[in-house]
């Protein structure tokens, strides 16, 4: 600039507004945030298959199905969410923009109870699958909860080093439990399926309608993926382009496998069978069934009349059919361990978000000044979630109360994100949006989008049944939010800020 000039009466300045500085690292692509959704995802088959024929039977591909179309309704609404917010705190982020800080606590801690069952849960299915190689794992309840308290455990320690080897760990393990599901799908397809035998099984365990709608609620645990990208958005580079084609993608595979792993299920075994010693590892069961019902020689002789050729598609189907129990083991549990990391990283980003907007206490949000994660938060849910495995030393039922816990606070959390987009609707039309859902309606001169008019309304009904038939997961759910609600009174009170209205944001403290 010319040393000489000096600036008039009148004159305006401008300056670039500069980038807002993020203390998590930036280092996830499309591809790391599918694998890190996927993990829970994709993941949740292995056990949810199991835990949905324990409450639903026969009509568990019908369930799976139903919760197939909420998956989309939800997927499009954060798909939406997401780019238009980018920062970690999903259905919480969305309430704070389109309501106020009440509802925000709400979502959060309705959130963070999900992300905690679907740790424990997670980590609680592995043993059981890795029981193909050590019996005790699967049989005795103290040995396998036990190890379940251990990945858990080996888990807080990655995460709390750094997202990039987390990260570096998902998109292996998803890559192999892709070509694993759509292997076990195949060989269903070829010599298993029977479109008669599936129907008569669905309808001769038909369930009652209280059990169907449960199944419903149960069978949404494949949601948290869902938010799991969300919370990851703050270390994902351009989150507002990445973060929805990851969740499209996400969404896109998931709906495919989910749809042939069931209908695999249910033509192999019979719904009392999976519901029964398959409960935890129902695909294990599966691969299991195939060898009782696939004859190798049988197969060959209706492929081929050359001896010969027999024989070799003969040893080639018995070598396969020997293999699937071993590989389904060994991916299952890698899958259900990268699940259990997905919830992890997901909820600790979630209470960095809460932290950051003072809508929990700032101490838990607290960034490692060398690694630059929210540990505190890390090791303290990864605590909680190991002291709700402790019921497996001794109930027998504790899969299915984990389910029903999961759903309380997953549907209140879904619905409430659901209903802040169509908030952001009309309070934000201006607001700009990378990824807008088609399919609107005008109401009152607003744009609407359907999906998640239609998700608002489904998902709150089928949480208010939950509560009002599941006795468990209504005490202890409504406890939970109890506690939160106390600490978020308690908390605002002390640094003075209003209970309802959103408070500035702060900055995150570095120890």
């Amino acid at each position: 600039m010319d040393a000489s000039w000096h600036p008039k009466p009148g004159d305006k300045f401008v300056r670039r507004p500069r980038a807002k500085a993020h203390p998590l690292k930036r280092v996830l692509g499309v591809f790391g945030l599918f694998s890190a959704g996927y993990g829970n995802v994709g993941s949740s088959i292995y056990y949810a298959l199991g835990l949905v024929a324990l409450i639903a039977m026969g009509a568990t591909p019908v369930v799976l199905l139903i919760a197939g179309v909420f998956f989309i309704f939800t997927a499009l609404s954060y798909a939406e969410g997401t780019a238009m917010i980018p920062e970690a705190g999903g259905s919480a982020s969305f309430a704070r923009r389109g309501f106020n800080d009440l509802l925000a606590s709400t979502a959060g801690w309705a959130l963070a109870f999900s992300y905690i069952v679907t740790i424990a849960i997670s980590a609680y299915a592995v043993p059981s699958y890795l029981g193909y190689f050590w019996a005790p794992l699967k049989e005795s309840a103290a040995v396998g909860t036990l190890a379940a308290m251990g990945i858990v455990f080996f888990l807080m320690l990655l995460n709390v080093v750094g997202v990039k080897e987390s990260s570096i760990l998902n998109s292996a393990f998803a890559v192999l439990d892709v070509v694993t599901q759509i292997l076990i799908i195949v060989l269903a397809v070829l010599f298993v399926f029977d479109s008669q035998v599936l129907f008569q099984r669905i309808e001769a365990y038909w369930p009652s309608w209280s059990e169907l709608v449960f199944g419903v609620a149960v069978a949404t645990i494949a949601y948290t993926g869902v938010e799991t990208i969300s919370q990851l958005s703050e270390e994902t580079k351009r989150p507002t382009v990445n973060a929805p084609r990851a969740l499209i993608l996400m969404m896109i595979v998931v709906l495919i496998l989910f749809s042939g792993i069931a209908v695999a299920g249910f033509s192999a075994m019979t719904p009392p069978e999976m519901a029964s010693e398959w409960a935890r590892d129902p695909i294990a069961g599966i691969a299991h069934s195939f060898s009782a019902i696939i004859v190798p020689e049988e197969v060959a002789a209706g492929l081929s009349a050359d001896p010969d050729v027999v024989v070799v598609i003969a040893a080639l189907l018995s070598g396969t059919l020997k293999f699937v129990p071993v590989l389904v083991a060994i991916l299952a549990a890698t899958i259900l361990i990268i699940a259990t990391n997905a919830g992890l990283m997901g909820i600790s980003r979630l209470t960095f978000s809460l932290g950051r907007f003072q809508l929990l206490p700032l101490a838990l949000s607290r960034v490692h000044p060398r690694f630059k994660t929210p540990y505190r938060s890390v090791i303290l849910y990864a605590l909680v979630a190991i002291l709700l495995l402790v019921p497996g030393f001794f109930a027998s039922d504790v899969f299915v109360k984990l389910g029903g816990l999961y759903a309380f606070g997953s549907l209140l959390a879904f619905a409430l994100a659901h209903a802040s987009i169509i908030r952001l609707r009309v309070k934000c039309p201006e607001m700009p949006r990378p990824f807008k859902v088609r399919g609107n309606i005008w109401l009152r001169g607003h744009e609407l989008p359907i999906t998640a008019v239609l998700g608002v309304i489904v998902t709150a009904v089928i949480w208010v049944i939950v509560v009002i038939v599941q006795p468990y997961a209504r005490w202890v759910g409504f406890g939970w939010m109890a506690f939160g609600l106390t600490v978020y009174i308690v908390f605002r009170r002390r640094k003075n800020l209003p209970l309802v209205k959103v408070a500035p944001e702060v900055k995150v403290p570095i120890d």
